[in-house]
């Protein structure tokens, strides 16, 4: 593939820091896994249908040493999918990870229409696709937010209700939904798990790809008086089938104005260490870099 845009991750920044004690794999890594571009070639037995086509590339730097922070990427022809003329590459190469990670997170365990989806975090790059997905399939879906001042930051046509964690959340979901929710969709596993298991429904699902440290403490009683399922989520070790279901599901999203990903900036490929550093300030909005001619820096 010939890349115009790779995508940057909080997965490359923790790669790249060591997060929870991780070490390179092999002694050179080309960052990220996400991007968009054409088809420049293909090898035996791939569809030589794809020669020339606009795609997206996700996965191209999980459990792989060459990612997509490069003008070139070559990758298995499961890990691409086809972008219509209607998707610009902007978009193309912004959900990947985070949104197949949301997507997992919705609907790994069933469909979701008419149910109650409580989104944990919702303004977060995966909890908003979440949230825009869960929609997008008929759930009626509550964010959270972290203090009453973040209420009015949330776009209200995915979202039917939104929730401030600083004001008797429990009280304020359970007026939404007696019977709890649901699925919950779950950002920080560790600061959320007594307010999660005072609101989810029996039988409900906690879907979790988060927790600030290596440690979770549980309230064990309720969650297992509700039957409760807690599904955790890796997104380098979900099923290949999952995965690319996921990205053909998130294109037809997008395709069909469903689904919006904030964009925060797109940056030329040499100040790829600007964008790692706006990744790990947490900024709102996702964060590309340019792999196009008129970006390259001069040399």
């Amino acid at each position: 593939m010939r890349l115009t845009r790779s995508g940057v991750d909080p997965g490359d920044t923790k790669k790249r820091e060591g997060w929870l004690g991780s070490a390179m794999p092999v002694p050179l890594v080309i960052p990220h896994s996400d991007g968009a571009g054409t088809m420049d070639q293909v090898g035996a037995g791939a569809d030589p249908a794809l020669l020339g086509s606009r795609v997206a590339v996700y996965g191209a730097q999980s459990y792989r040493a060459f990612g997509t922070a490069a003008e070139y990427v070559v990758t298995p022809e499961h890990l691409v999918v086809p972008v219509p003329d209607t998707v610009s590459d902007d978009v193309a190469a912004a959900p990947g990870i985070p949104g197949i990670t949301a997507h997992r997170a919705v609907f790994a365990d069933g469909p979701v229409e008419g149910l109650t989806v409580l989104v944990q975090g919702v303004l977060g790059g995966v909890s908003g696709i979440a949230a825009q997905l869960a929609s997008w399939q008929g759930a009626t879906v509550i964010g959270t937010v972290r203090r009453s001042t973040d209420l009015d930051r949330v776009e209200l046509t995915p979202v039917d209700h939104v929730v401030a964690l600083d004001s008797d959340p429990v009280a304020a979901i359970r007026r939404i939904a007696p019977g709890g929710a649901d699925r919950i969709i779950e950002v920080a596993l560790d600061a959320n798990a007594d307010l999660d298991a005072a609101v989810i429904a029996d039988d409900g699902v906690t879907a979790t790809y988060f927790a600030h440290g290596d440690r979770v403490s549980l309230p064990f009683p309720p969650l297992l008086f509700a039957d409760v399922v807690i599904r955790f989520l890796g997104s380098d070790d979900l099923p290949l089938e999952a995965k690319r279901t996921a990205m053909v599901d998130l294109v037809a999203a997008v395709d069909e104005g469903a689904l919006t990903i904030p964009l925060r900036e797109v940056l030329p490929l040499h100040r790829i260490a600007r964008a790692h550093d706006d990744v790990d300030a947490g900024h709102h909005g996702r964060v590309l870099l340019s792999l196009e001619e008129r970006d390259r820096a001069t040399r």
